[in-house]
């Protein structure tokens, strides 16, 4: 699995967790900076706290979007730091390793997402106070927890046999609940309040009418001679239709039946029927529609908020389509992701594999079609379908793709219970302002 459909980087997926023991109501410092909290080694100080405020407060603003009372969102912006210290912490301890070749990469990629040289790029930190030896190691702290995270939390999923089973079976009645019917009919009406002698009479019209059906005779033809619908002239046939839109009495009579096989009488209350199954359509676990997809991702950090994440990459759907640039080369120069070298292709992906903001706005696109930025936990992507086709499973690819899509939706509860227990473990003092 491309690791995009997985992990996003610390920088762009920290969470702000609720309280895990003890907190202490954090102030605004008067003057000066001060320790607000010392994690294993690691130190959050007020003014860390102070610029994560300002920060959300800007991109909330931006966003249109509300936030909670001061102290309640101070309260959370303190837990998140605390968080990300355990983390990191937790990464360098952990054995994972990161080696100069990859963090050289690294910074090379953060250069061309701001589309400057590393050169300009360390000119820039300096001009804004920031040392690039502690960019550099920040970055390789985020590349540790990245894949401390792969190693840890997916080992926490669990999915066992019965679990993919419930999923399968969901899947199947949806796919039921979903497919396209085309029905045609014989119906013998029988007028309201009707007595039992006409009923009757009816009834034994219906039972001949399909007698003749078993016995080989065109459908078509039955019902021309028989049928009391509107639709005897084409030969009762319905259409093609979502079995939501048929009568549930309809959808359970060929609930069973195979294409080409009629129903028993049933009756309703225009009178008695006897439904012939057309066709059937329908997307169960063994016939799903698979998506080749390609993206841009930036990833956002506190060097590119969101917002300024989703400009450049609207500036880049802008050139892509106006001719002036194709979407393969932006990929190639600007994504922070593996699949920049393909020019951002992720190649053929099935329901449930990618995470679900990507998906959602995957699906809704045409083929060619281009997105708005997306923002996902990764990051801010730019999509484009390439194809689609239609692929039916095999029983062992049908439970791995289901496997996969129980992954992904666990994997957000069991990334905060992992977080959790980290912080449980990690040594935590709050410090009052001096």
């Amino acid at each position: 699995m491309h690791p995009f459909r997985r992990l996003a980087l610390l920088a762009a997926a920290a969470l702000p967790l609720l309280p895990c023991g003890a907190q202490a109501q954090l102030r605004a410092p008067l003057s000066g900076d001060w320790i607000a909290a010392v994690v294993n080694q690691e130190l959050v100080t007020a003014g860390e706290v102070e610029q994560r405020l300002a920060r959300a407060r800007a991109e909330a603003s931006r966003a249109g979007l509300s936030l909670p009372a001061d102290t309640e969102l101070r309260r959370q912006v303190f837990d998140a730091l605390i968080d990300e210290r355990v983390i990191i912490t937790s990464a360098r301890d952990s054995g994972v390793r990161v080696d100069d070749t990859e963090l050289d990469r690294a910074v090379q990629s953060v250069a061309a997402q701001n589309q400057m040289t590393v050169e300009v790029l360390r000119d820039r930190l300096r001009t804004e106070g920031l040392d690039f030896a502690r960019f550099r190691a920040n970055l390789r702290d985020q590349m540790l927890v990245e894949r401390l995270r792969e190693r840890e939390v997916y080992q926490r999923i669990r999915i066992t046999d019965e679990e993919i089973d419930r999923y399968l079976a969901q899947q199947r009645e949806a796919a039921a609940a979903n497919a396209e019917l085309n029905l045609a009919q014989v119906l013998v009406a029988v007028p309201e309040g009707a007595d039992e002698a006409t009923v009757s009479a009816r009834r034994a019209r219906i039972d001949g009418a399909l007698a003749r059906i078993r016995a080989g005779e065109d459908f078509a033809r039955v019902v021309r001679d028989v049928s009391e619908d509107g639709n005897r002239e084409r030969g009762g046939e319905i259409g093609l239709r979502p079995a939501s839109r048929l009568p549930d009495l309809f959808v359970e009579a060929v609930r069973t039946l195979k294409p080409g096989e009629v129903s028993a009488p049933v009756r309703s209350g225009a009178g008695f029927h006897v439904i012939k199954l057309l066709e059937r359509r329908d997307s169960g676990p063994d016939r799903v529609t698979q998506t080749r997809a390609r993206h841009v991702l930036l990833r956002s950090s506190p060097q590119l908020p969101v917002q300024v994440a989703a400009q450049r990459l609207a500036e880049y759907r802008r050139q892509i389509e106006s001719g002036q640039r194709s979407f393969e080369d932006i990929a190639r120069q600007f994504s922070e992701d593996g699949s920049a070298a393909g020019g951002g292709d992720l190649g053929w992906s099935a329901p449930g594999t990618m995470v679900p903001e990507f998906e959602q706005a995957m699906d809704a696109l045409p083929v060619g079609g281009l997105s708005e930025p997306v923002v996902s936990r990764f990051g801010v992507h730019l999509i484009q379908v390439i194809e689609r086709r239609q692929v039916t499973l095999e029983p062992r690819q049908q439970r791995e793709q289901a496997r996969i899509a129980l992954r992904e939706q666990k994997f957000e509860q069991a990334y905060i219970d992992w977080t959790r227990e980290l912080r449980s473990r990690a040594y935590v003092e709050l410090r009052d302002p001096p």
